[in-house]
């Protein structure tokens, strides 16, 4: 066993020193940029992680902190008006076969910013989250782009918000917006406590969003895939739906309702409010 154990050590022992050098960025005292002042000429903080877990916290600062707390290279780095975060990790069949490091990345960042935030998920898990419903954290804009992976976003004020899925699951619980875009490709979005525009496309999915208030209106396409509209009982809107294959179904009682094998459309209440809906293959439930 001893004789074993000499032997590994000595074939890991080359592999560092013939295939590759050994990059001690990850570790602790090593210099590395986490901090970036945020004054009122940055107008976007750009988040780009993959295979780590990272929390964004807003706090009383003045400046953005990233600390990561596992195997990695993280940096922050400004480039004219946008603060850049970064995570590098390099992984090799020596750390998947004998490590299951799990990075958390914590992103400390002034909770009065409200200029424009992009998060590029490529893999792992996000979560962002205001101090409150009443509290929310401010935002001009919010793009999230998922290739895959898990996000969590809550209590956010937001003037326009853009929402593009490859993959992957999303959580919103509170979210007030003026326009609201989501583009999905496969995976699931389930919004609660949503205020605001919605124009969504769904390719392969499942969708689901619960409105506190209608205030405007509602765009969805569905190619493949499976959306519920839950709707505050005094919505006032005017419904248009179109099917090729599948269902749409409406719980609220509608007036000047005209029904046929691919369409139906219908007002309730006063009716100001338009909700327009396609489907080529799936179902659409309003209730």
């Amino acid at each position: 066993m001893k004789k074993f154990f000499i032997i590994l050590s000595v074939v890991i022992g080359l592999y560092f020193i013939l295939l590759k050098p050994i990059d001690f960025s990850w570790l602790p005292f090593v210099n590395q940029e986490t901090q970036s002042v945020i004054t009122k000429e940055i107008e976007m903080i750009e988040i780009d992680v993959s295979s780590v877990s990272t929390a964004i916290i807003p706090e009383s600062r003045k400046d953005l902190k990233a600390d990561l707390d596992g195997k990695g290279k993280v940096m922050v780095k400004r480039h004219g008006d946008t603060v850049e975060v970064s995570v590098k990790r390099k992984w090799k069949w020596f750390d998947w076969f004998f490590f299951k490091d799990k990075a958390k990345l914590n992103i400390y960042i002034p909770e009065d910013y409200d200029r424009d935030m992009v998060i590029n998920l490529g893999s792992g898990n996000v979560k962002f989250s205001g101090h409150s419903k009443t509290k929310p954290m401010k935002l001009e804009e919010l793009i999230l782009d998922i290739g895959s992976g898990n996000v969590e976003l809550k209590n956010l004020s937001v003037q326009h918000f853009k929402h593009n899925g490859s993959s992957g699951n999303v959580n919103i619980d509170s979210l007030t917006t003026k326009t609201g875009s989501f583009d999905i490709s496969s995976g699931s979005l389930h919004v609660k406590n949503y205020i605001g525009a919605i124009k969504a496309e769904l390719s392969s999915g499942n969708l689901y969003v619960q409105m506190d208030k209608l205030i405007d209106s509602v765009d969805i396409k569905v190619s493949s895939g499976t959306v519920d509209l839950n709707l505050p009982t005094n919505a006032d809107f005017t419904l248009n739906g179109k099917t090729s294959s599948g269902n749409i179904i409406c719980d609220f009682p509608i007036t000047s309702k005209k029904l046929s094998n691919n369409h139906i459309s219908g007002t309730h209440g006063s009716g100001k409010h338009h909700i327009n809906l396609t489907v080529s293959s799936g179902n659409i439930h309003i209730y």
